[in-house]
């Protein structure tokens, strides 16, 4: 029987959830630990705030991805979200599909449907808002844990979630399950809030 469980709120455009999402999955091969999969939006989190031309057309770029993996969960249930998340992923973060060019949004996700062996036309809630109200819900039951002030990747270990961690490289085997003690040390530590560094490197995808 699962001794722990954690669940991951993702965006799958941020390269760094990526990282994370990747050091969870070694964290299930090597600790007792089941991880639920849940959406949040760099979209809706960034609604109405004064960006830069470049990260307003990303985030304009962002509501298809999340908008299909919440339809997808509507129709199929939780059992399909890590699935269609790690198609979109390989193409967004191993592949280098840019969600700005509505040429290539519009590829990616019919390529991450068909690899995921999900029905093609719920491609079509990249452009609808019918999923939005179930979106909203998944993304705010994330960042109510952690505050508006941060995003992407939110982990909650049991009834305590954080920002982070933020890793590049992932780390792999025993290294990732000590992370995840490590982890759960501070998330049992009553008043603690955060540790962090300027990162110098970028993330890593190996």
């Amino acid at each position: 029987m699962t001794n722990e469980k954690a669940e991951m709120w993702f965006d799958p455009l941020c390269p760094w959830a990526w990282m994370t999402s990747r050091w969870l999955m070694e964290v299930e091969r090597v600790r007792d630990v089941e991880v639920t999969w849940s959406v949040m939006s760099l979209s809706v989190l960034n609604e109405g705030r004064d960006l830069d031309e470049g990260y307003r057309g990303l985030m304009d770029g962002g509501w298809g991805p999340v908008r299909v993996v919440i339809a997808a969960r509507e129709r199929h249930g939780q059992g399909v979200v890590k699935k269609l998340y790690d198609a979109l992923g390989e193409r967004i973060h191993l592949g280098g599909a840019d969600l700005r060019d509505e040429g290539q949004r519009t590829r990616l996700i019919a390529d991450a449907l068909a690899d995921a062996g999900l029905e093609a036309d719920l491609a079509d809630a990249a452009t609808s808002t019918e999923f939005d109200d179930a979106l909203r819900a998944s993304h705010e039951r994330g960042i109510s844990l952690v505050g508006d002030e941060v995003g992407t990747p939110v982990v909650a270990f049991g009834d305590v979630a954080f920002f982070g961690p933020v890793v590049s490289p992932a780390p792999k085997g025993e290294a990732a399950g000590r992370l995840w003690d490590g982890c759960l040390l501070v998330a049992g530590t009553p008043g603690f809030f955060e540790i962090k560094r300027t990162r110098d490197v970028g993330p890593i995808f190996d």
